[in-house]
């Protein structure tokens, strides 16, 4: 006669987690609590962390051990099951979009500094109907330089001038 288990405890042992998967999760929330560690005070500030959580992110940094710091970042694991992660993922995506916002923004501007540099002053029109209060003698002055520096294979000591100088009048 061979022992059945019963049903119940066959229907619970499906629904539970593999234990591989429940290490997976573990490690996915320790690097999540490692990103929370990376970030910079002001940054860490706009997520809605507990007090526990803040003071564990804080207390890393006094941590030289390698083995003590391994077991912290469990720690940290652990605190961070009990977070709200919809909210934590939440900030999270917001930064990503607002870095890919300036990334996008940084890149329209060396787009315009290459075309003034290349381009008569129909450039220099353009840019200034898309950005106004830029002061015209300034830029005229800046692009004759880098395009002098061009000419004679220098350092764009003057071409990185006028990307901050684009860079202040878009107001980035």
């Amino acid at each position: 006669m061979s022992k059945k288990r019963p049903d119940f405890i066959e229907n619970d042992e499906q629904e539970r987690p593999s234990k591989s998967q429940l290490k997976r999760e573990m490690h996915a929330l320790q690097e999540l609590g490692e990103n929370l560690i990376a970030m910079k005070p002001a940054e860490l500030a706009r997520f809605p962390l507990s007090d526990d959580m803040l003071r564990a992110i804080e207390e890393t940094s006094r941590i030289r051990s390698h083995e003590g710091r391994r077991r912290h970042m469990q720690y940290v694991g652990k605190l961070i099951r009990k977070e709200d992660l919809v909210a934590i993922q939440a900030v999270f995506d917001s930064v990503d979009q607002e870095q890919q916002q300036r990334d996008h923004a940084f890149h329209r501007l060396e787009k315009w500094r290459d075309r003034l540099i290349e381009e008569d002053d129909s450039a220099i029109d353009a840019f200034m109907a898309d950005y106004p209060d830029t002061d015209r003698q300034t830029l005229r002055q800046l692009i004759r330089n880098a395009r002098r520096e061009r000419d004679q294979a220098k350092p764009p000591t003057s071409a990185r001038k006028l990307f901050k100088f684009l860079r202040e009048s878009a107001d980035l």
